[in-house]
């Protein structure tokens, strides 16, 4: 029963803080686009040009 004492009000503080969390990120606009990272993965990376038969150093680093 003793325990109750402590269980409760920490209880009630861990509560607290998730719900502080839980605005935090939906004033950060963690939950803004949930749809956009699920799609993204449908598409293919833009293609990086290949480097040319004149280039010496073979890189396909472009400035």
């Amino acid at each position: 029963m003793e325990s109750l004492i402590i269980l409760i009000p920490l209880a009630l503080i861990l509560i607290a803080v998730a719900i502080k969390v839980f605005f935090w990120a939906v004033d950060n606009g963690q939950f803004d686009d949930l749809e956009g990272p699920a799609h993204s993965i449908l598409f293919d990376e833009p293609q990086r040009p290949q480097p040319s038969k004149s280039d010496k150093t073979g890189s396909s680093i472009t400035k």
